[in-house]
């Protein structure tokens, strides 16, 4: 068997794959890799089955080194790989040999990077995935983000790597400020109209609280309310609401301050009135947003949803498509 040794994890470097589903009303989110995308294309240049688990690097890359010749590839945040101190280059297909080690420069765009190993991260598979789960300690290794002196197991490579690069066109770009789109509901009707109105035409700014669970916006405006009666057990402050579920993406305000976008691992219920849910095709960007990035929302009706969803499909099999 093939290992890797984590020489420095970097701040938050999980073992993911494409998430765990089928068991949100138990309370155990989706997780799995929040730019998918990313993710999809980088097991591609290794030969490896989409859903074959591999490394989200968050923010701070990490320093692996490797016991045996492996192939891997890394996608997504702008970063430039090193093999024993040798630049090379990213999305691309790239041979660390027996005792190698691997490294990356800081993130110069974006806040994730995904590592794929041609035969994936071989942990064990809980509930149907093996993606990280911190807060339930499940999943991934051994339920945490990786530390140093970790060493994981590479399965067996099943595919043939490609000798195609991804080409520039399809690589990160983010704009100064960037766009998310959302549906409105399921509480929006709380608001006023003035505040819908400045929920999107404020520009916000991601803040430092910005992880798996969810993404918090700063600089707009306050969320004001209409004056409703609250329902029984959901407490005086507007902004709450008797306990329902969390679609993930949905963005909530606690107290009406700060807006925060639900991500991938956000708990799956609570009492916080839901304003409005993002499109699940834009998950992947906001993965990709580090602190101070600057986001205008944008309200989209369900089938202008439902159209772009089928076009981020669309552009994930011509990514692949060109590496064949």
């Amino acid at each position: 068997m093939n290992t890797f040794k984590v020489i420095s994890p970097g701040i938050a470097t999980f073992v993911e794959d494409l998430g765990r589903y089928g068991y949100y009303h138990l309370g155990i989110p989706p997780g799995g890799a929040l730019d998918q995308a990313s993710f999809i294309v980088a097991n591609a240049l290794v030969g490896n089955d989409q859903n074959m688990a591999g490394l989200e690097m968050a923010l701070m890359p990490a320093k692996l080194e490797f016991e045996k010749e492996a192939i891997v590839a890394v996608c997504g945040a702008h970063t430039t790989p090193k093999i024993n101190g040798q630049e090379m280059p990213s999305h691309t297909a790239l041979k660390v040999p027996a005792g190698g080690v691997l490294e990356f420069s800081y993130f110069k765009k974006g806040a994730r990077a995904y590592l794929a190993i041609a035969g994936g991260v071989d942990v064990p598979l809980v509930m149907g995935s093996r993606s990280t789960y911190p807060l339930g300690g499940i999943g991934g290794f051994k339920g945490r983000k990786l530390e140093a002196g970790d060493i994981l197991p590479i399965g067996t490579p099943t595919g043939k790597s490609s000798a195609k690069s991804l080409d520039s066109a399809y690589h990160l770009k983010l704009d100064e400020i960037e766009e998310l789109r959302v549906v409105l509901g399921l509480q929006d009707y709380k608001l006023t109209e003035q505040s819908l109105n400045n929920l999107f035409s404020d520009v916000f700014v991601v803040s430092t609280q910005a992880d798996r669970l969810g993404y918090r916006f700063k600089n707009g405006q306050k969320f004001t309310y209409k004056d409703l009666p609250q329902p029984f057990g959901a407490g005086a402050n507007p902004s709450n609401i008797t306990d329902a579920c969390y679609p993930v993406g949905s963005m909530q305000a606690p107290g009406g301050n700060e807006p925060i976008v639900l991500q991938r691992d956000a708990p799956s219920g609570g009492g916080f009135a839901m304003y409005c849910t993002l499109i699940s095709c834009d998950l992947d960007r906001l993965g990709q947003f580090a602190p101070n990035q600057k986001v205008r929302f944008k309200a989209v009706s369900m089938q202008e949803a439902l159209k772009a969803r089928k076009a981020y499909q669309e552009r994930i099999r011509a990514m692949v498509a060109s590496l064949v």
